[in-house]
């Protein structure tokens, strides 16, 4: 916070498409869909419209209970018929952090109603990000993340990020009666971009189904159409026992998020004898305007056929942004995972002044990782946007060698 009050901040005042404009008047290409989630960009006025029409009818109500609004039941509906899992059961929660929270207390739950309580366990990858909460800190891959905060949520683990054998160890090591689940990004997010090794993603699978440990797909960044699928999970072919969501689901017109439960999971809630109760849930959970927004922005994404889209732009960004990597400030690119790339800095130290020296050429991106700058434009991009991305960081590269950054906020920032 000392930093940003002494440089200043980067007010971000209005958006169209792939650009945003800051306070001073000056416009960005926007990197990054906001915080990886605008995938249909930025000022889409059907998506305003939808929150006005149900803010207008009722904007929230509760969803606890046998209590429901219409828009809730729909995207409900919405989500069980795109979700890769067969007969998907939908909990709503107001964002990813949350979505991680319900699943790591909704496989311990589940594990204490088929008899075997102490399945408490859960295990998580390095570099691996699930949100600010108390599981998602406690279960984080990104040390500096869980630091300083002593101990959240007891009976979590960290296992290596690309080695299933290390999976397999950790299982071992603390019991298989012990362990609940192991939650997995995909593709690795804030962590750095990382996709999977080859054949790494099939066999913590395997190891999961051989251990009969939950698998919790966290596809919070990569969920609908990211990697060009509707989920990682289809794309891979991952069959998870649930899947963690957000961002993506109402292109972060509206705070939303959910929980898409496959059917081992939700059986023992759903019994015809009933008498389960799982109790909990958010003040949001299921909130009307962003279920109407949420569908809106569904609606929109197959009528403009945007995950296709996104699938296109994995091609595009190989191409442009993978010259980037025989520049003398990078290691290498990360990218060939559907719309997503980060560009890896030889001098970790230096990507904060990366980010500012690229405002200042017309990009507006963020540091990530290692010292990376993601990428991770909206769907609506087009070959000529990702080739100004390339363009732009590479000359906010090229300024890292010299003494002086340019004011992000100067006139030069103006395109």
């Amino acid at each position: 916070m000392a930093a940003v009050e002494k440089a200043g901040e980067f007010v971000v005042d209005s958006g169209d498409g792939v650009w945003i404009t800051d306070s001073d008047g000056n416009r960005y290409l926007d990197a990054t869909a906001g915080l990886w989630f605008a995938n249909v960009g930025h000022g889409r006025g059907e998506l305003a419209d939808a929150a006005a029409k149900q803010m207008r009818k009722v904007a929230a109500y509760s969803t606890f209970g046998d209590v429901a609004t219409r828009p809730t039941l729909e995207l409900a509906e919405r989500l069980a018929d795109i979700s890769p899992m067969a007969d998907t059961k939908v909990f709503f929660t107001s964002g990813g952090s949350d979505s991680v929270e319900t699943a790591v207390k909704l496989a311990r739950r589940y594990w204490h109603e088929v008899g075997k309580p102490d399945r408490t366990h859960v295990i998580g990858r390095g570099h691996g990000y699930h949100g600010m909460h108390a599981a998602g800190t406690s279960l984080s891959g990104l040390p500096l993340n869980k630091a300083d905060h002593g101990t959240l949520v007891p009976d979590t683990a960290t296992v290596t990020w690309d080695d299933p054998a290390d999976l397999a160890a950790a299982i071992e090591r603390l019991t298989p009666e012990r362990v609940a689940a192991f939650i997995c990004e995909p593709v690795i997010g804030a962590g750095g971009v990382l996709p999977p090794p080859p054949g790494y993603l099939a066999e913590v699978r395997r190891i999961c189904r051989h251990y009969d440990v939950l698998f919790i797909a966290d596809e919070v960044v990569t969920g609908y159409g990211r990697l060009g699928h509707w989920f990682a999970s289809g794309r891979f072919g991952l069959e998870p026992d649930m899947i963690v969501t957000a961002k993506g689901l109402t292109s972060g017109y509206a705070p939303m998020g959910a929980v898409l439960v496959g059917p081992r999971v939700s059986e023992p809630f759903f019994r015809p004898a009933g008498g389960v109760w799982w109790r909990h849930g958010y003040t949001y959970s299921g909130h009307a305007m962003c279920a109407a927004v949420a569908l809106a922005n569904l609606d929109l994404i197959e009528r403009e056929d945007l995950v296709r889209s996104a699938a296109a732009l994995e091609g595009v960004i190989v191409d442009h942004l993978g010259r980037l990597a025989s520049h003398s400030a990078v290691t290498e690119v990360r990218c060939g995972v559907g719309a997503l790339a980060a560009v890896q800095l030889k001098n970790a130290a230096s990507a904060q002044d990366a980010v500012r020296a690229a405002r200042a050429h017309g990009v507006s991106t963020r540091a990530i990782g290692a010292g990376a700058l993601q990428v991770s434009p909206a769907f609506v991009a087009t070959s000529v946007d990702i080739a100004a991305i390339a363009a732009g960081l590479s000359a906010a590269l090229d300024t890292l060698v010299e003494p002086h950054i340019p004011d992000p906020r100067s006139d030069g920032a103006s395109r």
